[in-house]
């Protein structure tokens, strides 16, 4: 596996502290900046999605995992406490990503930032369409967007979060 070289987790792009912080445009749009692949397998996806389900079993978090590249499920993980509307959401938000290719909760900030919200602005059906956390692009150098890695099940800032410290860690290998 290739990565791009990351910030050590000392520099980390998401707050270890005061969980309540909503992050700025700012900081959402350098966590999409640094969490680059040189390239994303199938080997890749699995890996990364099992470091989510490893990390979400440390906190005992009731969440479903979903990576997706080109239009492929590469893995999917329902973790105990996880329901189908769950599966709905990761939908949703996966959705938001490969529409704006960037992450679901950067799209739902840049809309409340304006003085609204997603769905009051967007034009698109709500129940096609989720900008909640938790679905964040698979970028590879040189390509684009190639894909989303999601997680369900946490509130939207957590969702987000948990995808982003796997990103990290990974990439950080």
């Amino acid at each position: 596996m290739t990565h791009k070289s990351n910030p050590s987790p000392s520099q980390g792009l998401t707050p270890k502290f005061h969980p309540e912080l909503t992050p700025s445009l700012e900081e959402l749009e350098k966590q999409e900046r640094h969490l680059v692949f040189r390239q994303f397998t199938h080997d890749d996806a699995w890996a990364l999605g099992s470091l989510l389900v490893e990390l979400a079993r440390e906190r005992q978090a009731p969440v479903a995992i979903d990576i997706h590249r080109a239009g492929q499920q590469l893995f999917h993980a329902a973790l105990p406490g996880s329901t189908p509307d769950n599966d709905a959401w990761i939908a949703r938000k996966r959705r938001v990503v490969e529409r704006y290719g960037s992450a679901s909760y950067l799209v739902g900030a840049r809309f409340r930032a304006k003085g609204s919200t997603f769905e009051e602005s967007s034009r698109l059906d709500p129940d096609t369409y989720a900008a909640h956390g938790g679905s964040f692009p698979i970028t590879v150098e040189g390509v684009g967007v190639v894909g989303a890695v999601t997680v369900s099940g946490l509130p939207q800032l957590q969702d987000h979060r948990l995808v982003v410290e796997a990103l990290e860690r990974f990439l950080d290998r």
